[in-house]
């Protein structure tokens, strides 16, 4: 098999014979593709902050945020535009150099909300940093005007596979998943689309998301890895845990399969050891979040954090800036 699948080539079957090898060859593999298109020692930090929590119509069986789980959570009307941009600053004062935001909401809302979350991108991003948002399904128009005020990413999970997908939501289609991502992609915004891993789906499920994503033209530019976190109230409060192999394998068939992507180490990390966290980054993952929180679940302290890195050899891209 070739160090990394051309889009010409990419079959399912062949996804699956990459995402099959013994896993110290994979890791291997993947390795040796991340060296080749990016710094091994930069890891990029993100910090992601809900700016509106709770009340989702939604029914993902993951998430705490939507209406239909009884959990413990508060709702919280959209944030306003002083409160976002003083976190921005703080995220970036605490070594982040991208900053995302999330609304819990199943269609992204037109109006003085809107304008409010354009005036949130512009001031964010007048501070230095780049931008991602995740708001919900979105209009090409909609798209358009996040575009024109800044907006660097717009943040899609596929979650998981097609055929696993009415497991996990039945309040929208996979397709109209795929109708979102076209609107981001048409406005010219770069693509933040990833999974969800330990929701209960199969191994052929990973490897059709895997297969979904690499497929997609161009793919995402941002590929974000999650391990569930489970959450009492939700349909998956009682999830078996995530394998950390099984995380591992994703994270180096996403780096073979889509090179030139940020891998992203996200949500779940705070259950993975420092050795699991090492091989992941060996295998190809360059980014993490940042902060004690990720939107409404639990993330490793930054102390934590700086001290991995620093163990590891590894440099926040911000740090590795500033020492040129």
């Amino acid at each position: 098999m070739t160090e990394c699948l051309g889009k010409m080539s990419l079959s399912r079957n062949k996804v699956e014979e990459l995402y099959q090898q013994p896993l110290l060859e994979l890791i291997y593999r993947a390795a040796r593709i991340h060296r080749q298109h990016h710094d091994p020692e930069k890891i990029q930090c993100s910090t992601l902050l809900s700016i509106k929590t709770g009340a989702c119509s939604e029914d993902c069986g993951y998430c705490p945020q939507s209406a239909h789980h009884s959990t413990d959570l508060e709702r919280e009307d959209l944030l306003d535009i002083p409160t976002v941009l003083g976190a921005a600053q703080e995220a970036q004062k605490n070594g982040a150099d991208r900053f995302c935001m999330g609304a819990a909401w199943r269609d992204v809302p037109d109006g003085p909300e809107f304008d409010s979350l354009l005036q949130m991108v512009e001031g964010v991003k007048g501070l230095g940093l780049e931008t991602c948002m995740t708001l919900g399904m979105l209009r090409p128009d909609q798209a358009e005007r996040l575009k024109r005020a800044g907006l660097d990413y717009y943040n899609h999970n596929l979650d998981t596979s097609r055929e696993f997908y009415s497991q996990v939501v039945t309040t929208r289609t996979y397709d109209e998943r795929l109708n979102t991502l076209a609107a981001i992609r048409e406005s010219g915004m770069r693509v933040c689309c990833g999974g969800i891993l330990g929701m209960g789906e199969s191994e052929d499920d990973r490897i059709s998301l895997l297969w979904e994503l690499a497929r997609q033209d161009p793919p995402p530019e941002s590929v974000p890895i999650n391990a569930l976190v489970p959450v009492a109230g939700t349909p998956m409060a009682e999830a078996s845990p995530l394998r950390w192999d099984e995380l591992i394998r994703a994270v180096a068939t996403a780096r073979c399969l889509m090179p030139e992507s940020v891998i992203r180490l996200s949500a779940g990390r705070e259950s993975m050891t420092e050795e699991a966290q090492a091989f992941a980054f060996l295998a190809g993952a360059n980014s993490i979040f940042l902060g004690d929180r990720l939107l409404t679940t639990s993330n490793p302290a930054a102390d934590e954090d700086r001290t991995l890195l620093t163990r590891l050899g590894l440099l926040a891209v911000s740090e590795r800036t500033e020492s040129r």
